[in-house]
């Protein structure tokens, strides 16, 4: 038996609701207007060169905001990711360069080490959030110094490479001019988008964050769908661990500080409300893009790296003042 859920509310869920509507729309037109502004002001931002890059850039981001959203939408938040994929980057690093192996075995042993390290570390921030009612964010906080020191660690404090070519090839490749990475990250949003459009698993995660109590009196296992929430962000760190080896043929423990707050903004400015229930994978795929689009656009511009943190947190900051009053529009 599912939760009882407002009719209205369910078409917002489901992507269908003139409001769900409008609220993407608005975010796709500010994404617009954000390239022809730099179109205007900049030479080769709509170069073909630039627009690979732009995709490229914003492949990792995409993916630890498809896992973040997941998160989000039941009400909680996870700030290890960056560390979590410096960890599981680590592991495969250490595994795929293990000798006396073929290359083809050699990759699917380090991509496998990538995803348990990933979700291992996303089921214990779940378990422990979930058994403990805790707040996810010092949870989150504690495993993202766990995660960091276990990188450290197990690579001595030093960055592996020599991967095998077949691996690094992959990290290059390009399909029609789209980067293959890219098309990685958009099949996950494809996956992202179905699990929570199209089965009961995604309809009880906003359930879950509209009216946790509901769910569970209607006789749902709450405890293990936020596990599993968590274990999908944690999932998706190691996915995105897979990509940033494949791209920089390199596995770094100190890679990734910072991502968590990228994925966060982009899971916010599209849409998703940061108390849970409310959102979409699509809102989070344009706040992918605007944050990628405004980097490379503040970059071509001449602006130096102190200038494009302040502005990106001042629009991160816009955001979520914008989700405050898209709340309250769609409360009415």
């Amino acid at each position: 038996m599912l939760p009882s859920i407002d009719p209205a509310e369910d078409r917002d869920r489901r992507g269908i609701s003139v409001r769900s509507i409008v609220n993407s729309a608005g975010i796709g037109l500010a994404l617009i207007a954000l390239i022809l502004f730099f179109s205007v002001f900049t030479e080769h931002f709509l170069s073909p060169n630039n627009l690979t890059n732009i995709l490229t850039q914003i492949t990792i981001n995409m993916i630890l905001a498809v896992g973040m959203t997941f998160v989000i939408l039941i009400g909680g938040i996870d700030l290890s990711v960056g560390s979590v994929m410096a960890f599981a980057a680590v592991v495969a690093g250490k595994a795929i360069t293990i000798p006396g192996m073929g290359p083809t075995e050699l990759i699917i042993l380090a991509i496998g080490a990538a995803l348990l390290a990933g979700v291992a570390c996303g089921l214990i921030n779940g378990l422990v959030s979930a058994y403990w009612a805790l707040p996810s964010f010092i949870i989150t906080l504690g495993m993202l110094n766990i995660a960091r020191g276990a990188a450290l660690h197990v690579s001595d404090a030093k960055t592996i490479y020599s991967f095998p070519f077949a691996f690094e090839e992959f990290g290059s490749a390009l399909l029609f001019g789209i980067p293959v990475v890219f098309l990685v990250a958009l099949v996950l949003v494809l996956i992202a988008w179905f699990i929570l459009n199209r089965t009961v698993f995604g309809r009880l995660l906003y359930g879950i964050g509209n009216n946790e109590e509901a769910v569970r009196l209607a006789g749902h296992p709450v405890f293990w769908y936020k596990v599993a929430a968590f274990a999908i962000c944690g999932l998706t760190a190691g996915i995105a661990a897979i990509v940033y080896m494949a791209r920089l043929n390199i596995s770094s423990p100190i890679a990734g500080i910072g991502f968590e707050l990228n994925a966060i903004a982009a899971v916010i400015i599209g849409g998703t409300s940061l108390s849970g229930g409310r959102g979409s994978i699509i809102g989070t795929l344009l706040g992918a893009f605007i944050i990628g689009v405004l980097a490379n656009g503040l970059i071509l511009i001449g602006l130096n790296d102190f200038m494009r943190q302040m502005i990106t947190g001042v629009v991160i900051i816009i955001a979520v003042i914008l989700d405050h009053y898209r709340a309250k529009y769609m409360s009415r």
